[in-house]
C-alpha cells in the first residue's frame, strides 16, 4: 500500500516537471526562401546541380547524379535556441560505402569567429521518404550564420527550415566572393563521406574561403566531351579537376587534350588545376589492378606534360590524392573516409593556397 502511495506521489510530480529532451515546436520556412550556395549555374533548378536538359550528351546516370544536390547548401540567419528541418527525398539510393547521413541526411555548420564549425546533422529516416529532425537544439539567442549542406547522394522533393516561434530566420548573403568549382569522379562526389560536410571539395571551400559547386559524379567522370562542355558553360575564378580516378590509360591518352581544349576555348585564362589520383589500396596484393593502376597513372602524368606546355594556366598537382602510408584512409579499398579526405585536403592546401593567391582568388 504504501508503495502504490508513494509511486503516485512521483508520478504526480512527474507530471508537472519539463519533459527532459522535449522535442520544440518549429515554424517552418521553405528553403526557396532563403540563399542556396555551392550553385554551378544561375539557371540550375533550386535542390539541383545542373539543368540537365541543356545536356543531351549526359548518359543515365550522369542525369541522375546532376539532378542530386551534392555540395548544394543553404546559408540563413537566425536566433532561434534550435534549428530543425523536414525534407523529402525521392531516389533513396541506398550505398554500402557512404553513411545514410552523408546519402540523404543534413549537414550544418555555424560561422563563429570566422570559421565554420560544425553544429548538427539532420537525421534521415531509415527508410522511406519523408524525414524531419532536430538539428541543434538548446542554444543561445544570439544572432547567428548557418550553413546547411545538403543530402551528397539522393533526390531532393523539399526542403524546409524550423526554428523557434517568435524567433528570427532570414536570408543571408553568399558568404564568399570567388567560386572554384570542382569537378570529379565518385571521390569528388563524396562517396565514403560520413557527413555531407566531409567530402574534400567542402572541406577544401571552407578552409581555402570560396564557393565550391561540386560537380563530381561517381563513376561517370572519365573525361567526356559533354563534362567538358559543362565546365565550358559555367563561370568560375578557378577549375579543379579530378580527372584521371575513372578513365584508364587509353582514354586518358585519347581524351585529356580534346578535353581541355574545349574548356579553354570558353575559359582562355582561367586556371584549371588537374588532381592526380590516389594510390588505390585495391592494388596491395592484386597484380592486376596493380598493374593498371600504374598505367593509368603514367599516362596521366606523361598527358599532363603536354596539356601544360601547349596551355597556360594549367596546373597539376602530382600527388594530389594523396591518402597516407598506413593503409587505413578509405572505406573500401578505394573511396575516402573523412580521414582521407582530411588527407587530401591537408596535403592540397598549400599548393592551391600558392596557386590560386597568384590569380588573387585567396589570401596566400
Amino acid at each position: 500500500m504504501k508503495y502504490n502511495c508513494l509511486l503516485t506521489a512521483m508520478l504526480a510530480v512527474l507530471c508537472f516537471l519539463p519533459a527532459f529532451g522535449a522535442k520544440p515546436k518549429y515554424v517552418y520556412t521553405d528553403a526557396s526562401q532563403l540563399t542556396m550556395v555551392n550553385r554551378a549555374q544561375p539557371d540550375c533548378p533550386f535542390l539541383a546541380r545542373l539543368d540537365t536538359a541543356k545536356y543531351a550528351g549526359l548518359n543515365k546516370l550522369m542525369n541522375t547524379y546532376y539532378n542530386f544536390p551534392t555540395g548544394m547548401a543553404l546559408v540563413f540567419e537566425t536566433n532561434s535556441s534550435n534549428i530543425g528541418a523536414k525534407w523529402t527525398t525521392r531516389d533513396s539510393v541506398g550505398r554500402v560505402n557512404t553513411m545514410a547521413m552523408a546519402t540523404r541526411g543534413l549537414d550544418l555548420y555555424i560561422l563563429q569567429d570566422d570559421k565554420w564549425v560544425f553544429a548538427g546533422t539532420g537525421s534521415p529516416k531509415a527508410c522511406g521518404h519523408k524525414h524531419s529532425a532536430s538539428i541543434v537544439n538548446n542554444m543561445d539567442n544570439s544572432m547567428k550564420t548557418c550553413l546547411l549542406y545538403l543530402p551528397i547522394f539522393d533526390r531532393l522533393g523539399s526542403l524546409s527550415i524550423g526554428v523557434d516561434k517568435g524567433s528570427v530566420l532570414r536570408t543571408a548573403p553568399n558568404p564568399w566572393k570567388k567560386k572554384v568549382v570542382f569537378m570529379g569522379s565518385s571521390i569528388t562526389h563524396g562517396v565514403g563521406a560520413s557527413r555531407a560536410g566531409t567530402t574534400y571539395p567542402a572541406r577544401m571551400a571552407r578552409a581555402l574561403g570560396v564557393e565550391a559547386p561540386n560537380l563530381g559524379i561517381s563513376g561517370q567522370c572519365k573525361l567526356e566531351p559533354v563534362l567538358a562542355q559543362i565546365l565550358a558553360d559555367t563561370q568560375a575564378d578557378a577549375f579543379i579537376i579530378d580527372g584521371f580516378s575513372n578513365p584508364d590509360a587509353q582514354q586518358i591518352s585519347e581524351r585529356l587534350l580534346p578535353f581541355v581544349e574545349i574548356v579553354r576555348k570558353a575559359h582562355p585564362a582561367t586556371p584549371l588545376i588537374f588532381l592526380q589520383t590516389e594510390r588505390r589500396e585495391t592494388r596491395n596484393f592484386n597484380l592486376e589492378k596493380r598493374a593498371f593502376e600504374e598505367k593509368r597513372t603514367a599516362a596521366s602524368a606523361a598527358e599532363m606534360e603536354k596539356v601544360m606546355a601547349k596551355f597556360k594556366d594549367v596546373y597539376f598537382l602530382n600527388p594530389g590524392m594523396d591518402l597516407g602510408t598506413d593503409h587505413e584512409a578509405t572505406v573500401d579499398g578505394v573511396h575516402p573516409s573523412d580521414l582521407g579526405t582530411f588527407r587530401i585536403v591537408e596535403g592540397d592546401l598549400p599548393q592551391l593556397k600558392k596557386i590560386l593567391s597568384a590569380y588573387g582568388i585567396v589570401q596566400k
